[in-house]
This record gives structure tokens, C-alpha cells and sequence, in this order.
């Protein structure tokens, strides 16, 4: 049995394999899944790392085991995974590791209509279950039967964003050797779309860089071709497919949350004064941009489950995180990058100037990006953060997730959160211009590493 108490997350399950997460893990993990959700029928998908199709047979076994029927929808992203979950109304397994190296994998889980599973909502009962043993069924095992979703995912996505006038464009995409390569080619079909790939062949080895777009060096290569085709625009997608990372003609990185704003606007143009959910490290255009559409913008913490759980509450139509995960109320809540993508592409072609003109007007202050420093003692760099700004003119300071540290009358505000996962705090800094935000972040920086 693996090591339950390493790979198990807030939202998910994953390790090494084989050395945390194994086949036994797997089983057990598919049999507990099972009878915490009570499901009579479950769904599975899984990416292209060599780990993955014994991981997710050892938990189709486990699964039968107690009854259940499995459908295995084979190689997908987590978003087909998602598409399968809703439109079957069944609970769902996908097995991916998303962007971590080749030598991780893991499990993403979630209950019918693709309701995620994370810490409060099944997971812990889940790892008690495999700590303490699954109890035994005695009625008839489930069987297992193969069911190709992938055409019916492409054909929903494009269900929910209109293509049919769009003008002809050119367009790179870099799947990092990861499931874009196996979901953008059907996805694009049929649209007046000039596919330029990049990395489309499946290997979970990662031989040309590391599956995660929110890298910089993980963008270079496609920089570089968007330049040197003469593109519109340029796509790169995570191992997993679930986010999506866009990059202009001149082959400048997009920030995620003008992103955000860009397919925000669309979704209030179709659903007038809706909810917009933003995670709190989105730069602060996104609330302006949303309330000047009529929409209500409505702030939360970082991560999926509060993403969806909120959406939920609210009813929002559309939710946007700042590391380029993008949730749809007409997608069951879920996250999908293969769609923010289809919403940038119907913008940029419903129009006849460049994606940087267009998006010119979503991107409206200096932001650091994501700064991770590796910290033994996360709350007392932290606190030692806070004393340094507590009590400065005009600074205010809220909790609901790290610290976040603002003022408003001079135009700055920086957000210090510890991982989930790892001895690292993550300092992400806005401005009204480049110098103000360089300032704040390097002081922030000097406190967060002084020795």
C-alpha cells in the first residue's frame, strides 16, 4: 500500500509512483469511491503517462468489486472526464498528475453532474476507508465496458460558444506532449481554424519541457512559433488539458486574468447581471470589468472547491483563477480549458483587429505574476509581513485567504499565501504601474527570504 498520508491533498490524490501511489492504492481507492458515494455506475478517463492505464484498471477493480458497473472512457483530459461526469450524471476518476514531472501520478475525483471531491466532501472518508480496509461486499461484482466520449465532448463544447462566423485564423498550440494533443485536433475540426501544432505526440516523459504553461520557459517554444508563422494567437495547455494559456500575435504572454475579463464580458453579454466568481489574486480589473458590464463580481479563495462551491451558491455563470483554470455554469460548474480557449477564439474572430488590441482593454495594471519562496516557517514570515505593513496609513488587511495587504487610495495590493503541498509561500503583487508593484514586491520579497 502506498503512502496515504503523503498523497493525499485538499483536492486530490497524488505521489510518486510507485513509491507512494501504487496499484494497490488504486484498488483500494476505487472500491472506497464506491461506497462513499453509493454509485451503482462509475466513470473513468486517463492521460498518457505510463503509470496511468494500471492505475486506473487496479481502480476499475476495485470498483466492480463492490458492485459498480465501470464505463472507461480511456486517454482523455480532465475536462472529458468532467463532460463524461455531466452528461452521464455518473461519479468520475480521472488519472493524471497534470503538470508534475513524469514519475508523479494521481487520481481527481468527483460525484455525479461533476461535483468536485476534495478534503470535506469524500476524500478523508475515503483515505479512513483504505486505512482502516474496505469492508467486503458479497452481491455480484460490477463489469467493465469502453465508451468513446470524445467526439460527444467536442461536439458539446462547441455547443457552447458560437464559431459559425468567426474569420479564418492561424493558430499555434502547444499540448507539452500532454492530452491537448488528443482533444484539440477534434475539438477544432470543421472550424475555419489553421492548426499549427506543437508537441501533439502523447508522452507522458515530457521530452520537450514540463507540461505546466504557468512556467515562463514552458512557453518559450511557443512564443517563438507564433512569431515565426505569423499567428493570431497562440495556446498552451497543461499535461491534463484543464487549463489553457494564451499567448498575443507578437508572442506576448497573457496575463490569465484578462482572460478571465475577456470571456467574463461574453458570458453577461448572453446573461445579463449574472455573478462573476474571482479568486482573490485575480488583478483587480476583473471586478472593475465585471461590475461595468452589469455583472456582480463576487471575491474567493484560491482552489477549485471554492471556486465551484461558490459558483454553486451564487449561481454564477462563470468563475475565473489567476492560474488559468476557467468554470462554466453551463459546463456543470466544472473547469475547462478547451473552452476559455473556444471563447478567445469566437472574440478574436468575431473582430478583424489583433488579439493585443483586443484584449488592450481588459489589462489594466503591473502584476508581479506568482512568486514562490521557499520558507521553513511559513506563519511567522508571514506575521513578520503583517507587522511591516500593520498600522501604515491607508492599509488595509484581510485573512480570508494568506494575507492580503492593500491600498486603495495609492493603487497597490499584494496577496502572501502558503501552499497546500509545499514549505513555499506564494507573493502574488498589483499595481498601478510597473515601479509602485516592483517596489511592493521586493520589500515583501526581502521580508519573506531575510534570513
Amino acid at each position: 500500500m502506498g503512502d496515504l498520508a503523503k498523497i493525499f491533498k485538499a483536492y486530490d490524490i497524488r505521489g510518486v509512483v510507485p513509491d507512494e501511489l501504487d496499484t494497490a492504492t488504486a484498488e483500494a481507492a476505487g472500491a472506497a469511491f464506491v461506497r462513499v458515494t453509493g454509485a451503482s455506475a462509475i466513470v473513468t478517463a486517463h492521460d498518457m503517462r505510463e503509470s496511468s492505464v494500471p492505475l486506473s484498471e487496479a481502480f476499475a477493480r476495485g470498483a466492480v468489486s463492490q458492485g459498480a458497473d465501470v464505463i472507461e472512457a480511456g486517454l482523455g483530459s480532465t475536462d472529458l472526464l468532467y463532460y463524461a461526469s455531466g452528461s452521464l450524471d455518473l461519479p468520475g476518476a480521472m488519472f493524471t498528475a497534470s503538470h508534475n514531472p513524469a514519475k508523479y501520478n494521481g487520481l481527481k475525483l468527483c460525484r455525479s453532474g461533476a461535483r468536485p471531491v476534495g478534503q470535506d466532501t469524500g476524500l478523508a472518508e475515503i483515505r479512513e476507508m483504505i486505512e482502516n480496509g474496505v469492508p467486503a461486499y458479497d452481491g455480484e461484482p460490477g463489469a467493465v465496458t469502453r465508451r468513446d466520449v470524445l467526439k460527444g465532448y467536442a461536439d458539446h463544447l462547441k455547443t457552447l460558444v458560437d464559431l459559425s462566423s468567426i474569420r479564418p485564423l492561424k493558430v499555434v498550440v502547444d499540448a507539452g506532449n500532454g492530452m491537448g494533443g488528443h482533444t484539440v485536433p477534434p475539438v477544432f475540426e470543421g472550424l475555419p481554424i489553421d492548426l499549427v501544432p506543437l508537441y501533439f505526440e502523447l508522452d507522458g516523459t515530457f521530452p520537450n519541457h514540463e507540461a505546466n504553461p504557468i512556467e515562463p520557459e514552458n512557453l518559450r517554444d511557443l512564443q517563438a512559433k507564433v512569431r515565426e508563422t505569423g499567428a493570431d494567437i497562440g495556446l498552451a495547455f497543461d499535461g491534463d488539458a484543464d487549463r489553457c494559456f494564451v499567448v498575443d500575435e507578437r508572442g506576448e504572454i497573457v496575463a490569465p486574468s484578462a482572460i478571465t475579463a475577456l470571456v467574463a464580458t461574453r458570458e453577461l453579454a448572453k446573461h445579463p447581471g449574472s455573478s462573476i466568481v474571482h479568486n482573490l489574486i485575480t488583478s483587480r480589473a476583473v471586478p472593475e470589468i465585471v461590475a461595468e458590464h452589469g455583472g456582480t463580481p463576487v471575491r474567493t479563495r484560491v482552489g477549485h472547491s471554492f471556486i465551484k462551491q461558490t459558483m454553486a451558491e451564487t449561481g454564477a455563470v462563470f468563475g475565473g483563477e489567476h492560474s488559468a483554470h476557467f468554470y462554466f455554469r453551463d459546463f456543470w460548474f466544472a473547469d475547462s480549458g478547451m473552452l476559455a480557449a473556444l471563447h478567445v477564439l469566437a472574440a478574436l474572430g468575431q473582430q478583424h483587429g489583433p488579439l493585443s488590441e483586443l484584449l488592450g482593454e481588459y489589462t489594466r495594471y503591473a502584476a508581479s505574476g506568482e512568486i514562490n519562496s521557499e520558507v521553513a516557517d511559513q506563519a511567522a514570515a508571514a506575521g513578520k509581513v503583517r507587522a511591516a505593513f500593520e498600522g501604515r496609513p491607508g492599509v488595509a488587511i484581510d485573512e480570508l485567504d494568506g494575507l492580503t495587504v492593500g491600498d486603495e487610495a495609492a493603487g497597490w495590493w499584494f496577496n502572501l499565501r502558503p501552499s497546500n503541498t509545499e514549505p513555499l509561500l506564494r507573493l502574488n503583487a498589483e499595481a498601478g504601474d510597473e515601479a509602485t508593484m516592483a517596489a511592493i514586491r521586493d520589500e515583501v520579497l526581502a521580508l519573506v527570504r531575510e534570513k
